[in-house]
């Protein structure tokens, strides 16, 4: 596998999807502005398409949102993470369309300035039932502008995964100003209900989901027991399913204790793309393979495969007759450490 390791590239798999995507968003327009017309004749084009892209730019901020809890949840959900990229970028498209559209709809017909019209039109800050709702689409959108901006794995490299995690955690910012912005104007321009409480439901099935996964993972995240001879204990051998891991969390950080070809290997358990869990992988070829994306580190020194540069921190690791020991300090990501030898039990 080493010889054909690369990086999550513009391959086939990801070409049928977007064109898949991009296919079901042209199908959602053309139906929603169909049924406008059908419902609303008066209506015109440019509301019809303000409310189509705006709605559908929506609906994708929701999944998008939904896909990590999910896949938390349920393994099988992964294949929809592996392409979360493109589905956010889309939903950036659509909401700057819907952005445009009420530009030029609602401010670009006066003599000032659409940007300087939309920040000062309505400045009623003091009341809910006036509240200037269209600002806080408008700082929604350069919010995701931001981050579709960045969602390439160059911007990943050079600001560290660290920091591309929290830049990309504004998302949940975004998605505040935007069920604001939502649930403002419905009750203010038209007094529907309808909108906003589907909004609410949108929103009280993604609270759900994600206290779902938090609860989930609660497991992983209890400190590992005492110390035994400056070795912390972790489990049984024959707890670690042979190609997977067993992770444990020392000192606040969660680590891998995997078990490939006769042989126990302990890497840290967040994958240095998009902090993804290393620990859920599986060794494939005898690499240790992200479960996100498919990137990929040798067990014995937590390196990626030249020509790839991504290293993880690694640990030593020692046998108590069945029971497995490991040193609680982290080594410097890329050390390489013998991996422990299950044939040497007694």
């Amino acid at each position: 596998m080493a010889h054909a390791y690369r990086a999550v590239g513009w391959n086939r798999q990801k070409k049928v999807y977007d064109r898949t995507l991009l296919l079901s968003v042209l199908s959602y327009v053309l139906l929603f502005t169909g049924a406008g017309l059908a419902l609303s004749p008066d209506a015109t084009a440019e509301t019809l398409l303000i409310r189509a892209f705006g709605t559908g730019a929506l609906l994708l901020l929701h999944i998008v949102l939904a896909i990590g809890p999910l896949c938390r949840l349920d393994q099988r959900f992964l294949p929809l993470l592996y392409n979360r990229r493109h589905m956010g970028v889309t939903m950036f498209v659509m909401a700057l369309v819907h952005g445009a559209f009420s530009l030029v709809q609602f401010h670009a017909l006066g003599d000032t300035n659409p940007l300087v019209s939309l920040l000062s039109a309505n400045t009623r800050f003091d009341s809910l039932a006036q509240f200037p709702f269209q600002p806080l689409g408008a700082l929604a959108l350069a919010i995701l502008f931001l981050m579709a901006a960045t969602s390439h794995d160059f911007w990943l490299t050079n600001l560290t995964a660290p920091v591309w995690k929290t830049l990309h955690m504004l998302v949940y910012l975004a998605y505040g100003l935007v069920v604001m912005h939502v649930v403002l104007g419905a009750l203010q321009s038209e007094t529907a209900v309808v909108p906003a409480a589907l909004v609410g439901f949108g929103m009280a099935i993604l609270v759900a989901l994600h206290l779902g996964a938090g609860w989930r993972e609660r497991a992983l995240d209890r400190p590992a027991d005492a110390e035994h001879c400056g070795m912390i204990p972790v489990c049984d051998v024959d707890d670690i399913p042979d190609g997977r891991a067993h992770v444990i969390t020392v000192a606040g950080d969660r680590v891998a204790v995997f078990r490939h070809d006769g042989q126990l290997s302990a890497l840290s358990a967040i994958c240095q793309h998009q902090n993804g869990p290393l620990g859920e992988g599986r060794v494939i070829d005898g690499l240790v393979t992200c479960p996100w994306h498919g990137y990929q580190y040798k067990p014995d020194c937590g390196r990626s495969p030249p020509p790839f540069t991504e290293q993880v921190p690694t640990f030593r690791l020692a046998l108590d007759g069945r029971q497995v020991l490991l040193d609680p300090a982290p080594l410097p990501a890329g050390t390489e450490v013998p991996p422990v030898l299950l044939k040497a039990m007694s």
